[in-house]
């Protein structure tokens, strides 16, 4: 029996065991479900507090990045607008240089006849050289192609030396324009194949076209275009790179001038290439003919030689033999005596007895 005390009342009374135990365990769970129930409360006040914040915190970082992003953005469109602006200036600024220069062209151009047009161009060229000849081209040649010979000419030659008077670079040059008002339009490829033959004929490393055709292609307009693809060597330029392109070609040509001094100084000192080779390939059969011939001569005397030493070996043998019987000969020698000669001869015996009774010791030792 348990005695229990009535919290109101200050009774007591008893309770069975059973009883008492089933009322502890009631309190028991009362008070652990209350528990429970409060940790889950509070861990839900908790994790939703934990929510809040992270999102919170997300909320201001994704604030961040947007506002990073949109700076970013803002200065790269800047910088875009800026570069356009610039780009568009610069594209503005030589669209405005090339339609002056085509407006000059074209008001130069109308002012001339179709003769003087293509002879302004050439004297254009010819003045712009002899404003450097002193100074930049002191040993060079300029002039007009005169010669006709081979059915056509260029219209001028450049050539130039160095101080010794070898020649390191030539150009045969073409100069082409025509007016606006031509009712055929040439094309600079028209010129090209009997510019090449030119240069051919008259001997000159590079061909030229100096050119006003085409002023709208843009190929052209952009500078020295290179043209080697067609015909070797070869080069379409603007009159503005009229001396930009001699200056180019004579720069990486004097790179070889070594080479070339050395080349006339070999033909200068006539030696034929052709010719020595030629002796070369004879000598070096005539000398592995005569290797061949000493080669064989060479074998043949190894092998006697080889025999030689072969017979003078088998007769070594033999003599090693021949020795080796004299030692034996020798060695029965030595070992022949009297007793071993009288031994089984009774006769021999007796007459060796009575010379040792006649001449005594000598005899004696003669027996022995």
């Amino acid at each position: 029996m348990q005695e229990i005390i009535c919290p109101n009342c200050g009774k007591a009374f008893t309770i069975e065991a059973s009883g008492y135990s089933e009322i502890l365990k009631q309190v028991h769970d009362k008070e652990f479900d209350k528990a429970l129930k409060d940790r889950l409360e509070l861990a839900e006040k908790e994790k939703i507090s934990a929510i809040q914040l992270a999102q919170s915190q997300k909320d201001i970082e994704i604030q961040k990045l947007k506002g990073d992003l949109e700076a970013k953005q803002q200065s790269e469109e800047l910088a875009i607008k800026e570069a356009v602006m610039k780009y568009r200036g610069e594209i503005e600024e030589e669209i405005k240089k090339k339609d002056q220069e085509i407006a000059y062209y074209k008001d130069f151009k109308a002012k001339l006849s179709t003769k003087m047009v293509g002879e302004s161009l050439e004297q254009h060229c010819e003045i712009e050289f002899n404003k450097l000849r002193a100074t930049g081209f002191p040993n060079a040649y300029f002039e007009k192609d005169s010669d006709s010979k081979g059915g056509s000419k260029g219209d001028y030659i450049f050539r130039d030396s160095d101080d010794g008077g070898h020649e390191y670079i030539s150009i045969m040059f073409e100069m082409k324009n025509e007016n606006d008002t031509t009712a055929t339009k040439k094309k600079n490829e028209d010129f090209l194949k009997e510019l090449d033959k030119d240069r051919r004929e008259k001997g000159c490393e590079y061909a030229v076209l100096v050119s006003l055709l085409e002023l709208d292609n843009e190929l052209y307009n952009s500078g020295i275009v290179d043209v080697s693809h067609r015909f070797p060597k070869m080069y379409i330029v603007r009159p503005q790179f009229f001396i930009p392109i001699i200056t180019l070609l004579r720069n990486a040509s004097r790179s070889s001038l070594d080479y070339k001094i050395e080349l006339a100084r070999v033909k200068e000192q006539n030696i034929d290439i052709t010719n020595f080779e030629s002796e070369l390939e004879e000598f070096k059969k005539g000398f592995g003919r005569n290797y061949k011939l000493a080669s064989d001569h060479f074998e043949s005397a190894i092998l006697e030689i080889d025999k030689t030493i072969k017979h003078l070996q088998d007769t070594k043998e033999s003599l090693i033999k021949t020795g080796n019987n004299l030692r034996l000969a020798n060695g029965k020698l030595e070992d022949v005596t009297v007793k071993r000669l009288t031994r089984g001869n009774p006769t021999m015996a007796a007459k060796f007895k009575e010379l040792e009774s006649g001449k005594g010791t000598n005899a004696k030792n003669l027996i022995d």
